[in-house]
């Protein structure tokens, strides 16, 4: 992997299930020859289901000790991990930039309608996700306002959402 030229950069792809984030991370992740670190890829490659908390929170865990590892290396890092919640975001953003890195976040908006079709295509939650729960997402997801989305970089490409 080579260093990013312009310091350390950690992307975070924020959003609901089914919202892009994989396709949209993965097209930076060519683009830019990022790092990418996706929990659900972790769990299905250890045969665990999607919606096991523990395991999730274990795995992210993990997977920041390896981002903070990769941006003290100069390295551009993206992460999609959901960040449901602004203090999420928040605590994401300031360590990295403890670590002299640049900070993008690519929040990703889609209609319910949409993420309920997406999940159901896509057939990875087992059991599979109802219709009811995906509008009680919208309830607890805390959608990144323009005072937030100020206190981050801007991004180093752009056109690259869904």
């Amino acid at each position: 992997m080579e260093k990013s030229g312009g310091g350390p950069r950690l992307i975070i792809v924020c959003g609901l299930p089914g919202s892009g984030k994989t396709t949209v991370a993965k097209r930076l992740e060519g683009r830019l020859r990022a790092i990418r670190f996706s929990p659900d890829e972790w769990m299905a490659a250890l045969s665990l289901g999607l919606s096991d908390k523990e395991s999730r929170e274990k795995i992210e865990a993990l997977q920041w000790k390896l981002v903070q590892a990769l941006l003290a290396l100069d390295l551009t890092v993206i992460i999609e991990w959901g960040t449901w919640r602004r203090s999420e975001r928040d605590t994401l953003r300031l360590a990295a930039r403890t670590l002299g890195a640049a900070v993008e976040l690519h929040y990703l908006s889609v209609p319910a309608d949409v993420l309920f079709d997406r999940i159901q295509r896509r057939g990875l939650e087992n059991p599979p996700i109802e219709r009811d729960a995906v509008f009680r997402w919208f309830e607890r997801f805390q959608v990144p306002t323009p005072e937030e989305m100020a206190l981050f970089d801007e991004p180093a490409t752009s056109g690259i959402d869904p």
